[in-house]
């Protein structure tokens, strides 16, 4: 201190001396040498730093001014994950248009003409000598599987044309028709569900849990623009900081090399601060790389690829964030997250799909009662030969379509197929281990709806923190900017150290960074608890999943099958009858 005192009124000397006018002054003789005199000391004045002072730092590029509103809106629009995630919903489209062609009318005719060599083994053949038969056919249909009781119809139309001359031939060549109408309905196992019917319905709600998917990563890509957005300007405004505290430094160097130069003050003083204005250099450069990094993640949330405009040029954030507080109402918020939150909604679902594939397993334990009837109409024609009088009755093929239409030849058919496993089967098993998993998929999805009350709450909680935390660091800005001021004034009149000065520097360049740091995190705070009550990720998976096998009712299918015959049920259903049960 003493040092400081004997500085302090050498200063004042000085300053005294100077300011003499140069009037009042008494002439020296001329052979008198007035000593000379030493330069005044500049003037240094306090150093303020006005918030909102900004340092343009510019990246390569063409200048974009871009709004939070405008970067969320291209996200929605133009983001590669959300243009990905709004095909997954159509992919569905294309299965579930396979399990619906299983219930679509289907129409089936096929011909066919074939030769015979008939040999003469018995005299009731009517020929001596090898002779060949031509036999002629051809027939329609339509078939049809149907969604409600299960049960399939089929009708064929069916015609034969055949020659085969032989003596004791009575039409030659006959014709015969038949009309058929034949439906298969399951009474008990089969009626209420099957595996296909299972799988398309589980097949559209998967759908809805795309869609819902669809949204989880819409509503998350919005809040991630929203979170890069505020990462960018809190970067550029770093740089800001960062170049203030540049300057601030830079002008103490300049300082101290003029008392140096006066010798107020010794050069081994002015280290220190060129050193904090190396360090504040640094801190600039490693500010501005966090911009161009910044800017990159933006970028890569809201353009559609490198051959967008936008990816090439400089991103201007032209909003700010607010540091005023925004209510939040946390009951409204809780109440809102229950009803929209995606991973609650996705749960619901699965376990609809877990109850659907319940309900099929359970119908696999019912017995199979299956009843089928059949009504059909023949009819005969062909040239008709009286051996008696050995004449000739003409007739053709319109004469068995007569016949069909008098309803001449009527038939019909009636039939029950019962079948019961005995004992305890398999699938009585499997119902009973699918009832307990669904009963703690229920238990589960309790403990996500508690789970989403405490997200909420902690968000809300979050939110207020940090909004304290910005109220917090402006005064402690406010008061690190005084007390810099403080310390350079003193530094001026000697009352303070070079070293005192740098700490303050840093102190201030240290409450700057806090408080963009604390606006910044209120501001996600404000996101995230928006983002908490729309978008989850704690999904219930499905607890029972599909059977397998195939559905039906036993009867004949509307041609999925390979043939056209009669099959056990319809195909078409994928191994596992719909979505899986993944975690979300």
């Amino acid at each position: 201190m003493k040092k400081n005192v004997v500085v302090t009124a050498a200063a004042m000397l000085i300053a005294a001396v100077t300011a003499i006018p140069a009037g009042a002054q008494t002439p020296a003789p001329a052979q008198t040498q007035t000593p000379a005199t030493p330069a005044p000391v500049p003037p240094v004045s306090p150093v303020i730093i006005t918030p909102g002072q900004r340092t343009v730092f510019v990246t390569p590029g063409p200048r974009v001014d871009l709004s939070i509103d405008e970067a969320v809106t291209r996200a929605r629009e133009k983001n590669i994950d959300i243009g990905v995630a709004r095909i997954t919903p159509r992919l569905t489209d294309f299965t579930l248009a396979g399990l619906d062609a299983n219930y679509r009318l289907n129409l089936t005719a096929n011909t066919n003409t074939q030769k015979q060599s008939r040999l003469p083994t018995s005299t009731i053949q009517g020929i001596t000598t090898i002779t060949p038969a031509y036999i002629e056919g051809w027939s329609s249909g339509f078939a049809k599987n149907m969604f409600r009781g299960g049960g399939s119809w089929q009708v064929s139309f069916a015609n034969t044309r055949t020659n085969q001359p032989a003596s004791n031939a009575i039409r030659n060549p006959s014709y015969t028709s038949g009309l058929s109408a034949t439906y298969v309905q399951p009474l008990l196992r089969g009626f209420k569900t099957d595996a296909t019917r299972t799988a398309i319905l589980t097949n559209r709600i998967s759908q809805q849990n795309d869609e819902i998917s669809l949204v989880t990563t819409t509503e998350s890509t919005a809040a991630n623009t929203r979170n890069a957005y505020w990462d960018l300007v809190f970067a550029i405004q770093a740089v800001e900081a960062a170049q203030n505290s540049l300057d601030i430094a830079a002008k103490l160097v300049q300082d101290n090399q003029a008392r140096v130069e006066i010798g107020t003050l010794a050069p081994i003083d002015i280290k220190s601060a060129q050193a904090e204005q190396a360090n504040r250099r640094l801190t600039l450069v490693q500010a501005q790389a966090t911009v161009r990094t910044s800017e990159l993640a933006l970028k890569r949330l809201i353009v559609s690829g490198t051959d967008d405009p936008l990816w090439v040029s400089s991103i201007n954030p032209v909003d700010r964030p607010a540091a005023t507080a925004e209510p939040i109402n946390v009951d409204a918020a809780l109440t809102r997250a229950l009803r929209e939150r995606t991973d609650l909604q996705q749960s619901l679902n699965n376990l609809k799909i877990s109850d659907l594939n319940l309900q099929n397993q359970v119908d696999q334990t019912r017995p199979q009662l299956n009843l089928t009837a059949t009504y059909g109409l023949q009819g005969l024609g062909g040239p008709q030969i009286d051996r008696t009088t050995n004449t000739v009755i003409p007739s053709g093929y319109f004469d068995a379509l007569r016949t069909i239409g008098g309803f001449d030849a009527p038939q019909w058919n009636l039939a029950a197929t019962f079948a019961y496993p005995l004992g305890r089967s398999a699938q009585e098993a499997t119902v009973a281990r699918s009832r307990l998993s669904v009963e703690q998929s229920q238990a589960n999805l309790k403990a996500l709806q508690l789970q989403v009350a405490t997200d909420v709450a902690n968000a809300a909680l979050t939110v207020q923190s940090s909004l304290e935390s910005v109220q917090a660091s402006a005064t402690a800005r406010e008061l690190a900017q005084e007390r810099l001021n403080a310390m350079q004034s003193k530094f001026d009149v000697g009352m303070s150290t070079n070293y005192e000065v740098v700490q303050a520097q840093r102190d201030f360049a240290d409450a700057q960074n806090n408080e963009l740091r604390a606006i910044l995190n209120y501001r996600k705070a404000l996101v995230n608890f928006e983002a908490v009550q729309t978008v989850g990720t704690r999904g219930v998976a499905a607890a029972v999943g599909g059977t397998g096998g195939t559905g039906g009712t036993g009867g004949t299918t509307t041609g999925a099958t390979t043939g056209g015959g009669t099959t056990t049920g319809t195909t078409g259903a994928p191994a596992g009858g719909g979505p899986g049960g993944g975690a979300l």
